[in-house]
């Protein structure tokens, strides 16, 4: 075999390494491009799957359905009180104590015999005394027995079945994929980050005063007479921190991701450039030879 023979089987593999890193690194260039879109998608199926639960209840796919629900009960209290209704009389259940002009939590549930069923497991109270009457005065109590009842009960077909995020939970991650898309579509080359005391002052602001006013009303606390937020300021409180918390961190994503892209466009054009460079240099050393 000739020298020229042998330089140009190690051109080719030298070829073959080029391409072979040249699209690795022009996948990772294309993945950082589209940055946003990975991270609206992620939040898309996190937000996506507990709307889907109840879907499948009313399909009949329980068993899917239900494993929706126990993964997402690590992440959310699940209160059917404080969740969102699909399919059912109503989409909001809040508690009497919310003023609501829905019908409260406690009139409805009484009415459920799958709740009732669910409150003697968790209370121990016979299912055949806990008439609806005794179990609308049971449910007026901030108790335990309340609060897991609430929690495992899904739903039925009169009053829906309840999405597996709570009211608030659920608007913050809607708000943050319909934010998100928004900022990659039309923003993304020119909103510069939330000032900081803004970001404070609307997305951080609302949802302590709403959520910790509610909380501290509760034992263990009861600093003052308890109170039931709505379901419209749940759902307002928790928009106003999605949308602030894709205001603040998308910019500062996109600004850190922009150097990455352009720190890995140069690394491409400098390996290229440095191939075609050693390509000569060998043509030119076999010429010779």
């Amino acid at each position: 075999m000739n020298q020229e023979s042998i330089q140009e089987k190690l051109n080719e593999r030298f070829q073959k390494q080029f391409d072979r890193n040249t699209k690795r690194r022009r996948l990772q260039l294309r993945v950082l491009q589209n940055w946003w879109l990975i991270a609206v998608l992620i939040l898309g199926i996190y937000a996506g799957l507990p709307i889907a639960a109840p879907v499948m209840m009313k399909a009949g796919i329980t068993q899917p359905a239900e494993t929706i629900y126990n993964i997402y009960g690590f992440a959310c209290h699940q209160f059917a009180f404080r969740s969102v209704f699909l399919f059912g009389e109503q989409t909001f259940y809040p508690r009497e104590s919310a003023q609501s002009n829905l019908t409260s939590f406690e009139a409805r549930a009484a009415q459920s015999e799958q709740f009732r069923a669910e409150y003697s497991r968790q209370s121990g109270i016979p299912l055949d005394e806990l008439t609806p009457e005794r179990l609308t005065n049971e449910l007026t109590i901030w108790s335990p027995e309340l609060q897991f009842a609430a929690r495992n009960f899904v739903g039925d077909e009169q009053m829906g079945y309840k999405i597996a995020l709570c009211q608030r939970d659920i608007a913050i991650y809607l708000t943050m994929v319909i934010a998100g898309a928004i900022y990659g579509l039309f923003l993304r080359r020119r909103l510069r980050p939330v000032p900081l005391w803004l970001y404070v002052l609307l997305g951080l602001g609302p949802i302590a005063l709403d959520g910790f006013s509610q909380l501290l009303g509760y034992p263990p606390f009861e600093l003052w007479e308890p109170r039931e937020t709505t379901p419209f300021f749940r759902i307002l409180t928790g928009s106003l921190f999605g949308l602030m918390n894709v205001w603040l961190a998308f910019p500062y994503l996109n600004a850190s991701i922009q150097e990455s892209i352009e720190s890995l466009s140069r690394q491409l054009e400098q390996a290229k450039a440095e191939f075609h460079a050693m390509l000569e240099r060998t043509k030119a050393a076999t010429q010779e030879s």
